[in-house]
C-alpha cells in the first residue's frame, strides 16, 4: 500500500478538477520519486501510466527537460493556467451560441430568439440532464408525470451531482403521481438526499427550472409514449414560468423523507374535516377539544400538524389552505 504524503490526498481527490484518479496516484508517485528519468519512473508504473504521464506533461503540472527526467511543478499555477484556458473555451461557445441563435432567429422568425423545441424523449432527457448539470445555484420543478423516463422516477445521478454541488432542489409533485408506492418512495428518497418537496392536487405541466435563465417544458405528444421539449430562455415567458412554480410551491403540502407523517393523500379525514370546520368557526382549542372529547394536548398537536402538512405558519393560513382544497 502506498504511503501518501501527508496532506496531499485530500488535494487530488477532488474530482472536479482535471486530474482523474489515475492521474492524481501517478502524481504523487512522482512527488517521491522525482527528479526521476522517465524510462525508469515509467518502469516501475501501472500500464496506464504512459497515457496518464501524456496528460499530466500537457497540463504542466509535470516538467520533463532535454535530458528526460521528469519534475513535478506546484500545481496551483498548471491548474489555474488549465481553469483559464477552459473559461477562455466557454466564452468562445457563448459567443459562437449567440452568432447561430441569431441567424436560427433570422431564419425562423423573432420567437426563436428565446424558445427552442426538441423534438423526442431521449433528446429532451438528455438537455434535462444537462441543465441539471450546468445548474449553478437552484434547479425548481413541477412534476406531472414520468414523461422522459421509461421506468419509475429515481433520483438521477445528476441530482445526486448537483444536491452534492451544493444546489437547492424544490419540486412539487402531483398528487396522483404519490398514489404509487414506488414514486412515492422515489420522491422520499429524493428528499432524504436533501429535496424539498411537496404535493398539489394537480399541476397545468411538467416542467425545470434552473437558476434564473433557463427552463424546460416538457410536451407529451398526443399519440405513443413520446415526448417533445421546450427550452425557454430569459424572457417575460421564463418570468411567467417562474411565477407559476411559486404559486403552486407556496400552496404545495410538504412531502416528507419518512413515513412518521401521514401520506399526502391519506388527509383530509372525517376527524380532520371536523376539526377545520370547528376551527374555523371561531372555537377555542378547549371547546374543540370538548366537542371531539379529547385532550387540548391532542388538539394543538393536531393543528400543527396540520399547519406543517399544509404548508401554513398560523391558524389562518391553515383555513385558507384547507378551503383552496376543498377540505371544509
Amino acid at each position: 500500500m502506498r504511503t501518501e504524503p501527508s496532506g496531499v490526498a485530500s488535494a487530488l481527490e477532488l474530482g472536479s478538477l482535471p486530474l482523474t484518479p489515475e492521474a492524481a496516484d501517478v502524481y504523487l508517485d512522482l512527488l517521491k520519486a522525482a527528479p526521476v528519468a522517465q524510462r525508469e519512473f515509467l518502469s516501475t508504473s501501472s500500464p496506464q501510466a504512459t497515457r496518464v504521464l501524456a496528460g499530466l506533461l500537457t497540463s504542466g503540472a509535470v516538467h520533463r527537460d532535454t535530458a528526460g527526467v521528469l519534475h513535478v511543478r506546484p500545481p496551483r499555477s498548471a491548474l489555474e493556467s488549465w481553469a483559464a484556458q477552459r473559461e477562455l473555451e466557454a466564452a468562445r461557445a457563448r459567443s459562437a451560441a449567440e452568432t447561430l441563435s441569431g441567424l436560427y432567429t433570422a431564419v425562423h422568425g423573432t420567437g426563436a430568439a428565446f424558445v427552442e423545441v426538441i423534438e423526442g424523449k431521449h433528446a429532451a432527457r438528455e438537455l434535462f440532464r444537462q441543465l441539471q448539470a450546468g445548474a449553478r445555484t437552484e434547479v425548481r420543478g413541477l412534476e406531472r408525470g414520468p414523461y422522459l423516463r421509461d421506468t419509475a422516477r429515481v433520483p438521477e445521478e445528476a441530482q445526486y451531482d448537483a444536491l452534492r454541488r451544493g444546489l437547492r432542489y424544490r419540486c412539487v409533485y402531483e398528487g396522483e403521481l404519490l398514489h404509487d408506492e414506488v414514486m412515492l418512495g422515489a420522491a422520499r428518497s429524493a428528499v432524504a438526499a436533501g429535496e424539498q418537496a411537496r404535493v398539489f392536487p394537480e399541476l397545468p405541466l411538467k416542467m425545470m427550472l434552473t437558476d434564473a435563465d433557463r427552463g424546460l417544458i416538457i410536451l407529451p405528444r398526443t399519440s405513443g409514449d413520446d415526448a417533445d421539449a421546450m427550452l425557454v430562455y430569459r424572457s417575460r415567458l421564463l418570468d411567467g414560468l417562474s411565477e407559476l412554480f411559486d404559486v403552486f410551491w407556496r400552496l404545495g403540502a410538504p412531502i416528507h423523507a419518512t413515513t412518521d407523517t401521514a401520506e399526502p393523500d391519506a388527509e383530509p379525514t372525517a376527524a380532520t374535516q371536523r376539526l377545520l370546520a370547528l376551527l374555523t368557526a371561531g372555537l377555542t382549542d378547549e371547546a374543540i377539544a370538548r366537542d371531539l372529547g379529547i385532550s387540548n394536548r391532542t388538539v394543538h398537536r393536531r393543528i400543527s400538524r396540520l399547519q406543517e402538512l399544509l404548508g401554513a405558519r398560523t391558524r389562518f393560513q391553515l383555513g385558507v389552505q384547507a378551503s383552496r382544497r376543498g377540505w371544509l
